[in-house]
């Protein structure tokens, strides 16, 4: 169309229905805990609703031979722990890009790759241009909260987290709804690949029904998390360290504990700790683990140790405590235990963003609007 020559275009309008309740707060509430709390609900509602699409996303979808994963923020950490998801069940090969550098540095895309492009908005501007830059190259799944936004309307798949809106600065709520958007997705492919029959699909995404119950039990231990909070508001840095899936979810609750606290956190590997991050540690630095109770269990141990030796005040976030996690722990979170080692990410992240939030508010600050971050990053 000549916009020039005065041609005139219509407009089309799409009503979007929101519930009100999920933007109304009661007394002192924020949104932030409030979206916290949320997540039982957002978890089953997002799990039932691509559940019940699946027929029609196994009729379409094609089996990518190399997956690269783009997003800026939690979404790139969710897109993380989704990597151990595609690479562990379905054994394709997984690059994980940040978009604002995935964008610009020409990269190498093949026939049969599928770009997995994740924002919570469906407006991040990185994100939004590396799929313009690809998108005649490979086919794009989006994974967004957003109906009919930017991203999705660049897409050849959409996943949808129906995690309602998300008020708060910080990605909580749907952070955990984009992680079983992946599980989804890798189970779908299984699926498509032969790797699991009907049954084999049918109990693998029950387990993110039965999770719910987990995540309700997850959320009961606010009181103990606050205790923790009141220990950590003076400090002026923090480290986070995991392993495996784990480190991914360190990542998320570094990233949370800086946004709304303004605590200097970072999140790393725990056994890259040893190669440099170690000379950090003293007895004014905390240092929050992510443990579970799998292969890494034994090595993360020596890490905790390594730490307590040095004088450094231990946080432990696990699934399974011992009498040598209660001797190198300065404080536990205990989480409920699950066997799926794919969905515990979600039963871990959940106290690390609840420590940060009830730090923030020890501390003074606003934690539904932070200075200087948006909701939707629209600009580079």
């Amino acid at each position: 169309m000549n916009y020039s020559s005065g041609e005139k275009k219509e407009k089309i309008f799409v009503s979007v229905k929101i519930p009100c309740h999920s933007l109304i707060l009661e007394g002192p509430e924020t949104y932030m805990k409030k979206e916290i709390m949320e997540q039982p609900g957002v978890i089953e509602q997002t799990y039932l609703s691509l559940y019940g699409k699946f027929s029609d996303y196994i009729k379409v979808i094609k089996i990518p031979e190399r997956i690269i994963i783009v997003g800026c923020g939690s979404s790139w950490h969710a897109g993380l722990i989704g990597e151990y998801f595609i690479e562990g069940m379905l054994r394709i090969p997984v690059e994980i890009e940040y978009a604002s550098e995935f964008r610009y540095r020409n990269p190498v895309i093949l026939d049969k790759d599928m770009v997995i492009a994740i924002s919570q908005s469906g407006e991040t501007a990185d994100t939004l241009g590396a799929v313009r830059e690809i998108k005649d190259k490979a086919e794009v799944l989006s994974i967004c909260n957003v109906y009919n936004s930017s991203l999705t309307r660049e897409s050849n798949y959409i996943l949808y987290t129906y995690a309602g809106p998300e008020v708060g600065v910080a990605a909580t709520k749907t952070f955990t709804a984009q992680l079983v958007a992946l599980y989804f997705l890798t189970l779908l492919l299984a699926c498509k690949k032969g790797y699991l029959d009907t049954s084999g699909f049918e109990k693998s995404i029950g387990e993110i029904s039965d999770i719910v119950e987990k995540v309700e039990e997850v959320l009961t231990l606010n009181d103990r998390i606050e205790l923790i909070a009141e220990k950590l508001k003076n400090r002026t840095n923090a480290l986070f360290l995991g392993r495996g899936i784990q480190f991914p979810v360190a990542l998320e609750g570094a990233l949370k504990m800086k946004e709304v606290s303004y605590i200097h956190a970072e999140g790393y590997p725990a056994a890259e700790m040893k190669h440099g991050p170690i000379a950090l540690i003293d007895e004014d630095m905390p240092v929050v683990f992510t443990v579970s109770k799998d292969k890494f269990f034994s090595k993360i141990l020596h890490n905790m140790q390594e730490v307590k030796a040095r004088g450094g005040y231990t946080i432990t976030v696990t699934d399974f405590v011992n009498n040598e996690i209660r001797k190198i722990s300065d404080e536990i979170i205990q989480v409920p235990v699950i066997e799926n080692e794919y969905l515990k990410p979600i039963l871990t992240v959940i106290p690390l963003q609840l420590l940060a939030y009830f730090t923030a508010v020890k501390r003074g600050c606003d934690v539904d609007k932070p200075r200087n971050l948006a909701k939707s990053v629209t600009v580079e």
